[in-house]
């Protein structure tokens, strides 16, 4: 076989070279390191490390569902945390239900508690579906500083109203008796759940990465950009927004039913409104309308938090300042340093 002459070898391997890096290196070493955690963990004697590893994914994937209204859509909701909170509360009493043999409801039909997670986690999905179906409704007629506002003022009412449930620890939260049972998997073992969980952030994110690319996921692009246009066009953009909402809603509230399994307890303070701004900036961190930027972005916080909030408890106060650097001089966030600009996208 002839070889090719000496410039055009060199050619042929700067051609190859920048297709394999630095975005697909990235995610391989990304891919084992997630995958190597449990047992660097075991064979460091460190569990912490597994459980901060498990609130990275849980995290992660609420802040995949954050992206998809607000990278995507541009919708930008204050008050998403809500949909994270249903779910974990949803989960929660449930299993205290079930833990106690007492009926949820009596009437007009008798519902059992359950710790089954085929049973619970959908229910989990579809509460916190149906209360994004309601705030949709209502939020979605307006746009800018209103439809802020309006997210807002519902997450609220919805935190407020946990905390008035008394029979569930108000404001003190509620403990759960035992995680959900997922049939044969014993999710007590913090290792079977860790993985269980990146299996579920690795399936939404292949979800939402055939919905973006689809040609719903276009309207909602385009409704980002120019609504107007798009209603010119003869789209209806508020069912197409409003459905958008809806599965980011779900997405949020599967996140909401990991996250009580993972820390064992339901607070308020998940669906509080400093928990939306938390997912708010670890989207903007790690790169808006990208889907692998939440999770480089819930990485990427959580680690801050923890660093700099072992050195001062105000490391607010230096985090800040990094956040505003990054979206000064690097638009695309934590993902688009790595990626090239037509693989940013996610």
């Amino acid at each position: 076989m002839a070889e090719l002459p000496a410039g055009a070898a060199q050619t042929a391997r700067r051609s190859v070279i920048p297709r394999l890096a630095p975005a697909r290196l990235a995610l391989l070493l990304a891919a084992l390191a997630l995958l190597a955690v449990p047992i660097l963990a075991q064979l460091l004697d460190q569990p912490f490390y597994l459980r901060f590893a498990t609130r990275v994914l849980v995290m992660a994937l609420a802040a995949i569902s954050l992206d998809l209204i607000l990278g995507y859509g541009g919708m930008v909701s204050f008050g998403h945390a809500a949909f994270l909170g249903i779910g974990a509360y949803v989960t929660g009493i449930l299993a205290v239900h079930a833990a106690n043999a007492e009926p949820l409801l009596l009437w007009p039909v008798v519902l059992p508690g359950s710790d089954n997670a085929f049973i619970v986690w959908p229910l989990a999905m579809a509460a916190a579906a149906l209360a994004a179906l309601v705030i949709g409704l209502v939020s979605l007629r307006s746009s800018g500083v209103q439809f802020i506002m309006i997210t807002l003022a519902f997450a609220q009412m919805l935190y407020f109203f946990f905390i008035a449930l008394q029979k569930y620890g108000g404001e003190d939260g509620l403990q759960m008796p035992a995680r959900s049972r997922f049939g044969a998997f014993d999710l007590g073992d913090k290792r079977v759940f860790y993985y269980l969980v990146l299996a579920l952030l690795m399936a939404a994110l292949g979800f939402c990465h055939r919905l973006v690319r689809s040609r719903f996921g276009m309207v909602i692009r385009g409704c980002r950009q120019n609504e107007r246009r798009m209603r010119a066009l003869g789209f209806p953009t508020f069912r197409y927004r409003l459905c958008c909402f809806v599965i980011a809603g779900a997405l949020a509230g599967l996140a909401g039913a990991l996250l009580a399994n993972s820390q064992d307890y339901v607070s308020p303070a998940d669906m509080s409104w400093q928990r939306s701004g938390e997912l708010i900036v670890m989207v903007v961190l790690g790169g808006m309308g990208t889907l692998l930027g939440p999770i480089l972005g819930a990485a990427a916080y959580l680690l801050l938090e923890l660093v700099l909030g072992g050195w001062t408890e105000h490391w607010a106060i230096i985090f800040g300042p990094l956040l505003i650097l990054l979206v000064l001089f690097a638009r695309r966030g934590l993902w688009g340093l790595v990626a090239r600009p037509e693989a940013a996208g996610g």
